[in-house]
């Protein structure tokens, strides 16, 4: 059977309810026929306009929070890509036919995020159904309209103790965020200088109250020779819980590594740990061992995104040929791989956590393209440029989602 194809477009227009598109700059792009015909607003009226100068607060009522309210959720959307279902909403309407003439009207808005092909988020798709009528139940007589009354007042105090719990929450959310970060950027290392070779370190911490979560990054000296560690990791989970998981299995790991034969050794001690540490399930670490002497790279990787070499001549190569699984994946824990690669003076190697890779309905391959490409292009420039020029390509223009780290090392 021939697939027919579907027009999207007219499957838009006519959507039941009201619906509208608004750019992240919350610009009307399109509106669907319910749209325009429940507000009274012709599609000419609202595409290319910004939102609030089409339906702005009415003046006349101080207390007015709709736009402010509406604004926020839409500029969430915005910086997390997550939708937004927002409280009963009183926002008054000036009609259209009658300038200075305000329709008293209540809300229940939805808004959602429509990604484009590079995770982005393209458009803030608006639903809204209109409730004016069943808060009011007109048509019933003096008594009906009485109870309308009670019911419209009740509804919306209720509608405001619902926001201003919500405000309470994102406030809390938001002093837990920046204990979380304090702790966070407090246990991890500053150094750019890693023996006689240059080094860049960046933490990017995730947009969002709640999104502050468990990434890490280590550079150490190394006992004998002149040889140092870097690793990076993630912990899985969010806020101060994750932040704290992530000090213990850091400072385990750089006690370690000063012992260990090597970074298989390291991890396998670091595992063991991860056992009896809460929250540090599923964690995923990957280590280095680099020996300058010996232009060699020992690595290990415990379910991390792997590291990449590249060399001067601008050739990549992916250190994935020792990765196993994340850290108390197996109750039984058995010799993690490690593997050794060599180069010359010149090349240059990059850890970072996922949240630089990885996106939405995006296979990781495409990341990891997108992040060789970035770093070929500009290994001609030091450490401190080169890892700000990835930050600036990879991750996007309103923050990522999940946190950032990354390392970058000339060797």
């Amino acid at each position: 059977m021939e697939e027919k194809a579907i027009d999207y477009e007219a499957v838009f227009r006519s959507l039941p309810g009201m619906v509208a598109l608004l750019t992240p700059e919350l610009v009307y792009a399109d509106a669907n026929e319910d749209f325009q015909r429940l507000s009274g607003r012709s599609r000419d009226q609202l595409v290319g306009r910004y939102i609030f100068d089409v339906f702005p607060d009415n003046p006349s009522d101080p207390a007015a929070t709709g736009m402010r309210d509406v604004r926020a959720s839409m500029l969430r959307v915005v910086a997390t890509g997550e939708r937004d279902t927002m409280a009963l909403q009183r926002y008054d309407v000036e009609d259209a036919v009658r300038p200075g003439h305000w329709e008293e009207r209540y809300w229940s808005p939805i808004n959602a995020p429509v990604n484009g092909p590079d995770g982005r988020v393209a458009f803030v798709l608006h639903r809204v159904e209109e409730v004016t009528e069943l808060i009011r139940l007109r048509g019933g007589g003096a008594g009906s309209d009485t109870r309308a009354r009670v019911l419209e007042a009740e509804l919306y105090t209720r509608a405001r103790e619902l926001q201003e719990l919500n405000e309470r929450l994102r406030q809390a959310h938001a002093r837990e965020r920046e204990v979380a970060l304090a702790l966070q950027e407090a246990m991890l290392p500053a150094r750019r200088q890693v023996r006689d070779h240059r080094a860049a370190v960046r933490y990017r911490p995730a947009v969002g109250a709640l999104n502050v979560c468990g990434d890490w990054y280590d550079l150490i000296d190394l006992v004998g020779g002149n040889r140092i560690g870097v690793s990076v990791g993630d912990v899985v989970g969010h806020g101060l819980a994750a932040a704290g998981v992530m000090g213990q299995l850091r400072s385990a790991l750089s006690a370690t590594s000063r012992v260990a034969d090597g970074p298989a050794h390291a991890l396998d001690v670091l595992g063991r740990y991860a056992n009896v540490v809460d929250g540090a399930e599923s964690a995923t670490v990957v280590t280095t061992f680099i020996d300058f002497d010996a232009r060699t790279i020992t690595y290990s990787s415990a379910g991390h995104p792997p590291p990449v070499l590249i060399h001067p001549d601008g050739r990549v190569e992916f250190l994935d040929r020792a990765t196993d699984t994340p850290l108390d994946a197996r109750p039984d824990p058995i010799p993690r791989p490690q593997a050794v690669t060599t180069y010359t003076d010149g090349a240059t190697l990059a850890l970072y956590t996922d949240g630089l890779i990885e996106r939405r309905r995006e296979d990781i391959d495409t990341g990891l393209g997108r992040l060789a490409d970035a770093l070929v292009r500009h290994r001609g420039s030091d450490p401190e440029t080169l890892a700000d020029a990835v930050l600036l390509e990879l991750l996007p223009p309103g923050g990522a989602t999940d946190d950032t780290a990354l390392i970058i090392v000339r060797l």
